[in-house]
């Protein structure tokens, strides 16, 4: 391989149409210098826009603008392929001008990963695949590799496979992938901005994400030269063992399909369970519900309990609930003054709701030590344990019957003394 390649660089330097397609490579070149330096501002300051704006034109605008640096190659490549007219024209020849855009385009190449791609995996995938495939490309060797990758055959018993369909299976996959998951992540961000209700909106986010990856894979397939037909007997043997062996998956899979379509609990209630779990959903899956409790743990509930067992929602996306707190007043009290003082004093706080009851005021019974009374209120959401709506509510009422005098009993016993008393 080295020897025709010495023998073609000696061929090129005796060669007077090499000589003139070098000085064509250069005056491209040289040309494609100017003209980008004279562009590159002009252009940079019409397609930056102001940083306020965030509308598509802008996004579009800022798009295009991350891809100025690759004008010198594409000048290059262009003035060299409008030059090898001329030159073939001329001399019946263009090998070595045909080898300058090779390498203008390795250049480009090289600026695109270097300087434009940001992503992690893309860098990575350019750095080591497509750089490499480009130099290839610039030296004529490309198409002599590719026969040898297709010529060499793994075999694995009755399979066999050559090098090359690895190769293009491995990049295809990583880049198909990587496109499902920005496609996903993209479709998940319009979704969620969509006027819908929460379990729809779950519901077809995980359609999407279905559908993008099942699509992504069925492109493999084929691109990979794999033909599906002969997946269908495997794919219905497997079928058939995973409905036996995954048979709580599926129904939990199901239930969540039913969860999301009904919407009776998704992101954000409150629910409790008739196994005791209780907490806030914080996130819905394909195969169980996620709840957070009051002080920060995450129980992970499969979706079937939620279809099988009874379960209570607290909350229904901010409606409103009840609450109650209990006091009691001396037997000395007005008792009829009680009901309109506790209301007003609950009233005025801020969380407390006029509809679809205002605080209501009862009289529960007659204690030991005092008058039982307990205070009805609503409210838009749910009392974080006792530190939240009734601690409020209680101090309200402490202050209340402190304003007016009124007296909570102390616990009071009666102690009767038969005989005398010792000495």
């Amino acid at each position: 391989m080295i020897e025709p390649g010495i023998e073609l660089a000696q061929r090129w330097l005796l060669s007077p149409a090499a000589w003139s397609q070098f000085a064509l490579l250069i005056v491209a070149y040289i040309l494609a210098v100017i003209i980008t330096r004279r562009l590159s501002p002009t252009l940079s300051r019409l397609l930056t826009p102001p940083s306020d704006q965030e509308h598509i034109i802008a996004q579009t605008r800022r798009f295009v603008l991350i891809f100025l640096p690759l004008l010198l190659p594409l000048f290059a490549y262009v003035f060299t392929a409008i030059g090898e007219q001329v030159v073939r024209s001329l001399f019946d020849s263009g090998a070595v001008i045909a080898f300058g855009k090779r390498v203008f385009l390795f250049i480009a190449a090289r600026i695109l990963v270097k300087h434009i791609i940001k992503d992690p995996f893309l860098k990575l995938l350019g750095k080591y695949v497509l750089i490499p495939a480009m130099a290839l490309y610039a030296v004529g060797l490309l198409d002599d590799v590719t026969v040898a990758l297709n010529e060499t055959v793994v075999n694995l018993g009755n399979i066999s496979f050559s090098v090359m369909s690895l190769v293009r299976g491995a990049i295809a996959g990583s880049l198909l992938f990587w496109l499902g998951r920005w496609s996903n992540d993209q479709s998940s961000a319009y979704i969620s901005k969509q006027d819908m209700r929460p379990s729809t909106r779950e519901l077809a986010i995980k359609a999407a994400e279905i559908t993008i990856f099942g699509v992504a894979f069925l492109l493999l397939m084929n691109i990979m030269g794999i033909n599906l037909s002969t997946l269908a007997v495997l794919g219905g043997a497997i079928g058939v063992g995973l409905g036996f062996g995954l048979q709580k998956i599926a129904a939990n899979f199901i239930s969540g399909v039913i969860l999301l379509l009904e919407g009776q609990a998704t992101v954000g209630d409150y629910v409790e369970l008739d196994g005791g779990e209780s907490g806030t959903i914080v996130k819905m899956t394909a195969r169980a519900t996620i709840l957070e409790t009051f002080d920060g743990r995450w129980i992970v509930v499969p979706n079937e309990d939620f279809i099988t067992t009874r379960v209570v929602n607290l909350s229904d996306q901010g409606s409103a609930n009840r609450y109650e707190a209990a006091f009691s007043v001396s037997y000395d009290t007005d008792i009829n003054l009680v009901p309109d003082i506790i209301e007003k004093a609950v009233s005025t706080h801020p969380d407390v709701l006029q509809m679809p009851e205002p605080p209501d005021c009862e009289l529960r019974g007659f204690g030991d030590s005092g008058i039982d009374f307990a205070v009805e209120f609503w409210v838009n959401g749910i009392d974080d344990g006792k530190n939240k709506y009734t601690s409020d509510v209680l101090f309200l009422i402490w202050n209340a019957l402190k304003d007016h005098d009124i007296e909570i009993p102390y616990p009071q016993r009666v102690v009767e003394i038969k005989g005398q008393l010792p000495q």
